[in-house]
């Protein structure tokens, strides 16, 4: 019995921050361009409604996870051209595209409200999935589960073993001073939002085909924001952010393994443990995130184009 309660909180801990994983990891990638998008929970809608959709008109999960990942790429280039090209303030243009992806996500959702489709199919690993409690935990699961550590690692090698890497973090650092050694910061910041929304519709795919397998307005439920908050905890370091999902999915398989128990606390209180984690995140981290933080994280670049 408490194996089997186990085994079940761990393999929730890691779908549930799977998604959390992948809006990380974009958030990282835009914020070490000295961009902080708080927008991405519209990101994330986007790649979700885009996904799902796509999905229950082809049929195929494969495209739905292709065309969600596209729509937040390409929704989140319109948050690049403001703060970028416009020279807009970061923080009211992220909230102007979260709205936005709020009220288009629901408008492009509404014909699909309550379908649902077979989704993200679980692929287990032989001989591996058949071992007790761990094959449970760690070999049956959806493609983009596996797939989230191998990105995280991955993304971590690109920022600091390449070339490319190099210029981003430069740009995030001093993009005056990058401007001055030859390179684009407006290009270089172009990419990173872009792969940036990449990685936010990937997230909200995997939610809506997935976790839920279904599509429901604002289904992300705010997980935007704790994704921004788990970039603080990972101090902006893609393999950091592994853990830090880890434990935010957790928070999120705790309270829906205390619902499903019966447990005699408010399922309110319950909803509210992984916003309240976040809190703590900020409280704690805060000063430390601050040190951390790219130099120029925020402010806009003033050279010309």
């Amino acid at each position: 019995m408490i194996g089997s309660i186990l085994g079940g909180f761990l393999s929730g801990a890691i779908h549930s921050g799977t998604p959390l994983l992948y809006a990380t990891l974009g958030e990282v990638i835009g914020e070490r361009a000295g961009i902080v998008n708080l927008g991405l929970e519209g990101v994330m809608l986007m790649g979700a409604v885009a996904g799902f959709t796509t999905t229950v008109l082809t049929g195929s999960a494969t495209l739905g996870v292709l065309a969600g990942g596209l729509a937040g790429g390409l929704f989140n280039l319109l948050f690049g051209f403001f703060v970028i090209t416009r020279r807009a303030n970061q923080l009211a243009s992220g909230l102007a595209l979260m709205f936005c992806g709020v009220g288009l996500s629901a408008i492009l959702g509404a014909p699909y409200i309550g379908s649902r489709m077979e989704g993200l199919k679980e692929v287990r690993i032989p001989f591996l999935s058949d071992l007790p409690v761990i094959g449970r935990v760690l070999f049956q699961h959806d493609l983009l589960v596996y797939l989230a550590v191998p990105a995280a690692i991955a993304i971590g090698w690109l920022l600091f073993n390449t070339r490319w890497g190099l210029g981003l973090r430069a740009v995030g650092e001093n993009p005056t001073a990058a401007f001055a050694a030859g390179k684009n910061p407006y290009r270089i910041q172009y990419q990173a939002i872009f792969i940036a929304g990449v990685l936010g519709g990937i997230a909200g795919v995997h939610l809506s085909l997935s976790l839920a397998k279904t599509w429901a307005e604002w289904m992300t439920a705010g997980r935007g924001f704790v994704a921004v908050a788990l970039v603080i905890f990972s101090k902006w370091h893609p393999v950091r952010a592994i853990s830090g999902a880890l434990l935010f999915g957790g928070a999120i398989a705790l309270q829906l393994q205390m619902q499903a128990l019966g447990v005699p606390v408010s399922p309110f209180l319950l909803d509210m443990l992984p916003y309240l984690l976040s809190l703590g995140v900020l409280v704690v981290w805060g000063g430390a995130g601050r040190r951390a933080a790219p130099g120029s994280l925020g402010r806009v670049f003033q050279g010309t184009e």
